[in-house]
């Protein structure tokens, strides 16, 4: 009958460790068996079986200078690890190769690397390079770069247009697909790196908010700026977190930058020290640490790191940014259960207004008429909307006895009041908010 035998080690060499220590009968005591060592070549290259096993000279450099360098603008790379022989060299740094790198000093040091495909993506202080990985590139006669086969490791370096890094905050860069986002506090912006290059994305209606709020003035030496893609709804999350005193001083602010509008379309309550996605649920750590998972419709909403919140939004009605105008009443489009707590110009401001109730008797339907608050009409919410403005001079008939509210454009604020569907995970929608106004008179 044949037999499969298993090979322990191929082409190795058995070395025995002689026990060299005397023993008073005279003689010296032999090795045990196990104290014996196997050592296996790298490669092929003994003879099969044979009783002698040269040792090739070893090529190697001595430096006299041994101290720790730090080069903060260089990349220096090892060996390589080969997962089909098991062969790893990670450790191995040949410096009579040419295994540096250095990209332009004069933009800062290098804050992070990002490796996609083929590329290496690096980030200075105020410059982003992108490096090619075994290729290299050759340059045409009218100065375009044309890529080729090399065997280098790391290629060329080619900047990208435009005088932008990610200053000293690396934890602010986020990737999804062939977008990658950071922001440069150095210039108040935040950027996209797509295949068109770099864009300022601050400038999409936020430009004065992200000049004053990423100013060193107002991070603070150690403000951190935490980015993230939130996977769940496909847009870039930036937390900017000052270290000044909150109490007196700036507070942490998180918003999130959405590429199907093109626009920075909401702030956020909650406050995280890190940000993941993974298999299409959001992640944030609060800043001790502990993990939440966004978006779930278990737990009581509007619930943010154990803290309950009013459900609000605020819109802006700008139209004719221009002409004065005079805003008469609000409506929505929704749930019922939608209360008005704002609705200021940037010269007079209106009275509250309460959700909608729906009146059993005769009598609530009389005082209903009476109450400021949302009436139905048509599917939709209406109500008037009350000055509360002191008196003007000029005014001939001033203060809670005019109806509207005048200025150039309006902010309002909308508060959900008792959630639909019974419970704290219920539900509360609000399709759209509008107004009506005329021209002012006045």
């Amino acid at each position: 009958m044949a037999a499969t035998l298993k090979i322990q080690y191929y082409n190795t060499f058995i070395l025995k460790k002689i026990n060299q220590s005397w023993n008073e009968s005279g003689g010296y005591n032999r090795a045990n068996a196990q104290f014996d060592y196997y050592v296996e070549e790298s490669r092929i290259k003994g003879d099969f079986n044979a009783k002698f096993a040269g040792i090739s000279p070893r090529a190697f450099l001595v430096t006299d200078n041994k101290n720790q360098e730090t080069l903060g603008n260089s990349i220096i790379f090892s060996g390589i690890f080969n997962s089909r022989t098991d062969i790893n060299e990670t450790n191995q740094f040949s410096i009579a190769n040419d295994i540096t790198r250095t990209v332009d000093p004069a933009k800062g040091t290098i804050q992070k690397l990002y490796a996609e495909d083929t590329n290496l993506t690096i980030f200075q202080e105020r410059k982003v390079n992108r490096a090619l990985i075994d290729k290299d590139a050759i340059y045409s006669a009218e100065g375009q770069p044309l890529t080729t086969a090399s065997n280098v490791v790391i290629g060329a370096i080619q900047p990208y247009a435009g005088e932008f890094g990610i200053a000293t905050n690396p934890e602010s860069f986020a990737v999804y697909g062939y977008r990658k986002y950071f922001t440069d506090a150095n210039k108040g912006s935040v950027m996209r790196l797509s295949q068109d290059g770099l864009t300022e994305i601050s400038n999409y209606g936020m430009y004065d908010f992200f000049r004053d709020n990423l100013s060193l003035s107002n991070l603070g030496s150690l403000g951190k700026l935490i980015g993230g893609w939130d996977i769940h709804n496909k847009c870039y999350t930036l937390s900017i977190q000052p270290t000044i005193d909150q109490a007196t001083g700036p507070r942490a602010l998180t918003l999130s930058f959405d590429e199907q509008v093109q626009g920075w379309t909401s702030f956020y309550s909650y406050v995280p020290s890190a940000t993941a996605s993974l298999d299409n649920d959001f992640y944030t750590f609060d800043l001790s640490g502990d993990l939440y998972r966004h978006y779930s419709t278990t737990p009581n909403r509007a619930n943010f790191y154990g803290n309950n919140n009013n459900s609000s939004i605020t819109t802006v009605f700008n139209a004719k940014p221009s002409l004065i105008k005079t805003f008469q009443t609000i409506n929505y489009e929704g749930e019922s259960n939608w209360g008005m707590n704002l609705f200021q110009t940037n010269t007079d401001s209106a009275n509250s207004i309460g959700v909608f109730n729906i009146p059993t008797t005769l009598i609530e339907m009389e005082n209903a008429l009476l109450k400021n608050e949302f009436k139905a009409k048509e599917n939709k919410y209406f109500a008037n909307l009350i000055n509360t403005t002191s008196v003007n001079q000029g005014e001939i008939i001033f203060g809670k006895e005019i109806s509207g509210v005048k200025g150039f454009y309006a902010t309002v604020r909308l508060v959900a009041t008792n959630l639909v569907g019974g419970g704290p995970t219920g539900t509360n929608e609000l399709f759209a908010v509008s107004t009506s106004y005329k021209e002012s008179s006045y």
